[in-house]
Formats: C-alpha cells, structure tokens, sequence
C-alpha cells in the first residue's frame, strides 16, 4: 500500500510515492474505507496534502512518510477531524486486529521504545520477555507488515504505526505497565552502555548503578570492536532514552544515562550528539540533589565545551565541578577537576596557570597511587613544557608517561605521548624519528576507530613529512585531518590543518595559494578568539605577501605583534623579536 502525496497547489499531475506497511489481502472488498483515507488532511503551513491511497499487489512493506506527510497524519490519529482519525485507525487495525495476543502486545509496547529502531535485546527487555520469545514475535510482526527488518538483530517503525502503537499502549496497557516496560528498557540501555565503557574508555571511574530489573538483562562485550559497533549503532537510541527518562520523570535514570553515554560514546561520534543529553542529565541530577552525580556531568560537559571551542562555557563547567569536589572532600575529583582545569589553560596558551593546575593534579594522583591518571597529567605537563620551550623536561615527562601506559596497555594514551615525542623530534631536527613516531601514533588511532584522535594526529603527521621535504604527502595529511575536523565540528583544529597546508604551500614557493590558506586560519582563530594561533597565521600570512605586497605584510605583521603582547614564554618572545626584527626600518 502506498501513500502518494502532494500539495495541492502544486501541479496534481506530481505525485510522490510513499509506502505504508499493510497486509495486501486485508484490503480486498474494503473500498469504502480507502476512500475515505483519501482524504484533504491539514499540511503543516496551512495547506493542504493530499493523500490517496493504491493497493499494488505483491508490493506491501514498510517506508517512510515525508515530515509534512507524518505531521498530518500523526494530528490525525491524535488531534485531529475524528473521521480522518477513524480511516488512518482503521487501515492500521486490520494488521493489528489479526495478530495473536502476545504478538499484539509487543506491537503496543514498541511504540513505548525511545527510538523507531531497536534490537532484539531492547525488545525483550521492554517487553519482559526472552531473546527467543521476542525473536518469534518480531517474526510475526515482520510478517504482518507492522515493522520492518533491516538487518539481522535490527528492526524498525514506519513512523505513522509507531504514532499508532503508542495510541494502543494508552488504551490497552495500564499506566503502570507502561511505566514498568519503559524502566526495563532505560535499565537496559543504561547498564549494556556501561559494559560498552569497560572496553571504550577503561579508566574512566563508573557511575554506580543500580542492579537492573532481572527481565532488562543487559548485553556483554567480547571486544573493543563489538562494543565500539554497538555503541556506534545504538547511539541515537542512547540520546532518546535520555530524552524519554526526563520526560517520564526518572531523573536518576536521565542522568545516569546522560553520563553513561558519554563515557561509552564511539569514538568517532561528533560531541553534539551528547552535548543536549548532557543538558538533560544536568538538569536531572540537580532536581535530585546528587552533588557528585552534579560534578560528574559538569565534567563531562566542560570538556564538550572544549572541543566545541566554547571556552567560557568550559571554563564555568570545570570551575562549578572543582568548587563541589571541595565541598565533598574528594581528592580524587579534585585532581580531575585541576587537570580538566590545566587543560583549558593550554588550550588558551596560559602557561603558567596550566603548569600550575597539572603539577597540583600530579600530586594528588601520585599520592593516591592512580597510576593511569598520574601517567595521563604528567603528558599534559609535557606539552606545556614543550609548548615554553623547554624539550628536555618534556621529553623526561614523556618518557615516564609512555612507560607507565605501555605497561597498562592504554593504546589511546600511548599515541597521545607518541604524538607529543614526534612534535618533540621535530622541534630538535630529528624528521626521520618525527615521522616514524607519528606515522606509530596514527596507527593506534585508526586501530581504536578514534576520528579526534586521528584528526589531530595527521596535523603532527603532516608537520614532519613537511619538515622532511614530502609536500605532496603532507598536504594529503593536512586534508584528510581538515575533512575530520570539519565532520566533528572542531572548527579550531580545521585551520590548524589550514594553517598546515598553508606553510606547506609556502614550501612550494607558491605562494598566492599559501597566502590564501593563511587568511582562512586567521578569520577562524580570529572568530574563535584564539590569540596565539590568530598570530602564528598572520605572521605566516605577512611572510607569503612580503615580497608583492609589503604594505600589507607590514599591517599583518603588526596585527600579530599586537596579539603577541599578552605572552611572555620563551616561545612567543623568539616570535615577537623575529617580527620586530622584519618590521625594523633598514640601514
């Protein structure tokens, strides 16, 4: 059955078809109820639609309505003219009507399942059920053309009988049935993402659940690559329960989920997916009063916030998480805290607050002997080491860093510091060493299915085989890691990359082009407020114009002194004496 769909102020002579899930033979000798599902139904601006309705023998399944489509007749069967309502009601019930009981149940329950596509074990534990019993269920809803199969453990709604199995939950299943099949299904979800975090982020401390109905029995994870494709596929399910617990009013269930989540995301997966769950949950757990529920969603939001580029919102979340693990007198959390807090600072180039917060941070962990996070902030010591110039005490950091996480078997953390050891080698001359160390960290990124890793990884990739002459490779490294970024929606890292090319053209002596990549990083770093960076383009920029436009190398050059003034590092001193140096009137 097929639904063909147009305005009618639009040319009638164009329609487009959409199928509608439906058993072909139900329909023989039911003329009366097809016309008067073709009917005017209101378009979402004041228009109309028009619906009409063909049987096509041996072409029966399930598609999708357009929006418009959907939004109209979704009023239909809830709000709208009830003899509209009657028609869209009574095509659907054939299927329905002729289903056995227990069958018909779990139709009615899946309209309670936060999203429209769902596996097999979110369907036994929504409906209490075993993987074999809902297995033959599904069977017999796929065969009445109520869902769609879309892969061996994959099932999915049309839109419309998903609006119209929730309307038969309300009338056949008690409110407190209701409320129960949807907790099963939350507590499903929240303790198999769980499980997905004991292989995606190991180190990463747990939210302490509570044991999960017996019914709701979550699945396990042989590997990093099953839960990474579970966590991959389940994702916009994940965003929905959150969405679904607040709106039930389970608020431990909303946070608790939003926090899981976060933890157990793939690590392809762009920050924006999370970032409105994480909203919710903090909302949850305020309602709640859990201080330490608070400071662990805060946490979790400020670094989003980072890797948006939204400092200040960072900044707030990370400083709000501190002040409660002091209320708490949690050193642990605490250190999190100095640590999330260093991270900020060298993301902004302050230095000395970042040094300071790492070394507090260091600390603690290493007087509460965590070991992995102890390695994790002396890394980051390392880069603010490397960042002022000083190579031999980073190098020390990294090499205590690697040791430690080798020994653990924390491959993320190990290309973290490979990254670093190759903007090391770089810096002292050592290109051959620079490129082997990040080619080794790139190949731990791609290994973990890690695309922020990957991405910024290519730009210390790109650096080396720059530096080494292999234009050609580097501008392939800087563009792959530009598209990343640009998926991910870190606009920062993407002119870093721009930034990358740029040189690299430079390189090339073609330098309209360099100049033009150069001028892209400097609006985004400008945008973005990111003094530093916004200097290094414009100096790059000054350079490329110098020799056809001096006036407008010298205005650039100035630009980027200003910027300058605020830093006092030995690095930003070299830079600021170089542009003096260029700016200096001749003999």
């Amino acid at each position: 059955m097929h639904f063909h769909s147009t305005r009618a102020a639009d040319d009638p002579a164009r329609v487009v078809p959409r199928q509608l899930p439906g058993d072909v033979r139900g329909f023989v000798n039911r003329t009366e109820e097809l016309h008067r599902l073709d009917a005017i139904l209101a378009g979402g601006e004041g228009d109309s639609v028009v619906v009409a309705i063909c049987v096509i023998a041996g072409t029966a399944g399930a598609g999708k309505a357009s929006r418009r489509d959907e939004s109209a007749l979704w009023a239909a069967l809830s709000t709208g003219d009830e003899q509209d309502a009657d028609a869209v009601r009574s095509v659907f019930a054939w299927s329905y009507r002729a289903l056995p009981p227990d069958a018909a149940r779990l139709f009615r329950l899946l309209g309670l399942h936060p999203g429209p596509v769902f596996g097999l074990g979110a369907v036994s534990a929504l409906a209490g059920i075993s993987v074999r019993q809902a297995r033959q269920l599904l069977d017999v809803l796929v065969g009445a053309h109520l869902l769609e199969q879309t892969a061996p453990d994959r099932f999915e709604f049309h839109d419309l009988l998903r609006a119209y199995a929730t309307e038969q939950s309300r009338l056949d299943e008690t409110a407190d049935g209701r409320a129960a099949a949807l907790r099963r299904v939350l507590d499903w979800y929240l303790h198999t993402a769980d499980a997905a975090q004991g292989w995606i982020t190991p180190a990463r401390e747990h939210v302490p659940l509570d044991l999960a109905d017996e019914r709701a029995a979550p699945l396990s994870f042989a590997d990093y690559d099953q839960a990474v494709d579970w966590s991959e596929r389940e994702q916009p399910n994940l965003a929905a329960a959150v969405r679904a617990a607040e709106k039930a009013g389970l608020d431990r269930h909303a946070w608790q989920l939003s926090a899981v989540f976060w933890s157990a995301q793939a690590p392809s997966a762009a920050v924006t997916d999370w970032l409105v769950t994480g909203k919710i949950g903090l909302r949850a757990v305020r309602r709640l009063g859990d201080r330490v529920g608070e400071a662990k969603i805060l946490e979790s939001l400020g670094f989003a916030y980072r890797r948006l580029n939204d400092l200040p919102k960072a900044l707030n979340a990370h400083r709000e998480a501190l002040t409660i693990r002091r209320e708490l007198s949690d050193p642990r959390g605490e250190a999190s805290a100095l640590n999330a807090l260093g991270l900020l600072a060298l993301r902004t180039r302050g230095l000395r607050d970042a040094e300071e917060h790492f070394v507090r941070a260091l600390a603690v962990f290493h007087e509460l002997d965590a070991v992995h996070w102890e390695a994790v902030t002396r890394a980051n010591l390392a880069s603010v080491q490397f960042e002022a110039g000083h190579l031999a005490e980073a190098g020390s950091n990294l090499e205590q860093a690697l040791v430690a996480h080798e020994r653990m078997a924390n491959k993320g953390s190990v290309g973290n510091v490979l990254r670093m050891r190759s903007a090391v080698h770089l810096e002292r001359g050592e290109l051959t060493e620079a490129a082997r160390t990040a080619h080794e960290a790139l190949d731990i990124a791609l290994e973990l299915r890690d695309r922020v890793m990957e991405g910024y990884w290519l730009l210390y990739l790109g650096d080396a085989q720059q530096a080494r002459g292999q234009c050609a490779e580097a501008l392939i490294s800087y563009q792959r890691s530009a598209t990343i970024h640009r998926r991910l929606g870190d606009r920062s890292r993407e002119a870093l990359a721009w930034y990358g090319a740029g040189r690299t053209y430079q390189r090339l002596e073609r330098t309209g082009e360099a100049a033009d990549f150069f001028r892209r990083a400097t609006a985004v770093h400008q945008e973005l407020g990111d003094s530093w960076h916004q200097a290094l383009a414009l100096d790059a920029l000054a350079t490329s114009l110098s020799a056809e436009d001096a006036v407008a190398a010298r205005r650039h050059w100035g630009d980027a002194l200003q910027l300058l003034a605020g830093y006092d590092d030995a690095r930003a001193v070299k830079l600021r004496e170089r542009i003096e140096g260029r700016l200096a009137p001749g003999p």
